[in-house]
């Protein structure tokens, strides 16, 4: 939870969980007030004659008079929160990560179902997605029709895939697993030029972008299927993205006819499956922007625990400031 002024007021994790013993502090201050306003009555009713107390005091001590003491016990409670080290999780790049961008560029994605086309569609949410995407993180870009082209090598320029998204054009037949498969050799490339001193492989996703099945080769289980290349990319703990991008309502002119070209997402939610990723669905530019971002959120960051204790802390002092002026105007001995 986020207040203004105060900041993040986070409860869901405590870096020094020990600190809650400080909680002694407030129940010691509780039971010390209790107590001695307990023995002041009683000392009242040893030393004063019961039937005359309505001569002496014809108003009894107001209520509100508690309230100071009340704030600064529920101050010493939020500065017990603080001492314990409130965590909240964070979102820090990942500078190491590799993202390759697989788009289809077979003739179904001239469809103009998606406006202006389907391809121009997917190139202005690509395109967004680079420009958009954490400073550091290596991007790469394929495009595939019947053959798969390695167009930009994962690179932290990612002006060069904007540049390159720019020249995509349509070509015949689509050849899936050809395309994860080169995916993955770029990955393996960039991977064994930054793991040099460090073991830990860097984290890597594959974003395929396609409108329907393969057909190049015709078994997506023959050994440069698209199954095949999904099993790999799980061996390699590279999941693969796949955005199905269209509506069934596409058609294109081909050869003075039109032909129907419906998005067919069966295929793609199986290569999302067998490589161990996520499938998603977009028939419009900003549904393909928001799965872009949730590939984003997953590969391009990594989520820590980070300090929340300035929060507590200004709510304490608030509180405990506050206490102090109502000690001051409500249990005054003096007329002002």
């Amino acid at each position: 939870m986020t207040l203004p002024v105060l900041g993040v007021l986070s409860v869901s994790g405590f870096a020094h969980p020990w600190g809650f013993v400080a909680v002694l502090a407030p129940i010691g201050v509780l039971a010390l007030y209790l107590l001695v306003g307990a023995r002041r009555r009683a000392r009242m009713r040893r030393f004063a004659d019961p039937e005359l107390m309505g001569t002496v005091a014809k108003y009894p001590p107001p209520r509100w008079r508690h309230l100071p003491v009340a704030l600064l016990v529920i101050s010493l409670v939020v500065l017990t929160v603080a001492i314990a080290g409130p965590t909240r999780s964070i979102q820090i790049p990942r500078n190491r990560a590799v993202i390759m961008l697989v788009v289809d560029v077979s003739q179904s994605m001239r469809a103009t179902d998606v406006p202006p086309s389907r391809l121009d569609a997917a190139r202005e949410a690509a395109t967004r997605f680079a420009r958009q995407l954490t400073p550091g993180v290596n991007l790469g870009l394929i495009s595939f029709a019947g053959n798969a082209n390695v167009l930009v090598s994962p690179t932290p320029d990612h002006d060069a895939t904007v540049a390159a998204l720019a020249n995509l054009r349509p070509a015949d037949s689509t050849a899936t697993g050809e395309a994860i498969f080169a995916a993955l050799d770029s990955i393996a490339t960039v991977a064994a030029v930054m793991g040099a001193g460090d073991p830990t492989p860097p984290p890597a996703r594959i974003v395929l972008l396609s409108d329907g099945k393969e057909n190049k080769p015709d078994n997506p289980d023959s050994p440069h299927g698209a199954y095949t290349a999904a099993r790999a990319a799980k061996d390699k703990g590279v999941p693969i993205a796949t955005i199905s991008f269209g509506t069934p309502a596409g058609h294109v002119e081909i050869q003075g006819r039109s032909v129907a070209v419906p998005v067919d997402d069966s295929m793609m939610k199986k290569i999302a499956e067998l490589s161990g990723g996520k499938a998603y669905r977009a028939s419009t530019v900003d549904e393909l922007a928001n799965n872009y971002r949730a590939v984003q959120q997953q590969v391009g960051y990594q989520v820590v625990q980070g300090p929340a204790t300035a929060g507590w802390l200004r709510l304490a002092v608030l509180i405990a400031s506050l206490a102090s002026l109502l000690a001051l105007l409500i249990n005054r001995r003096v007329p002002a």
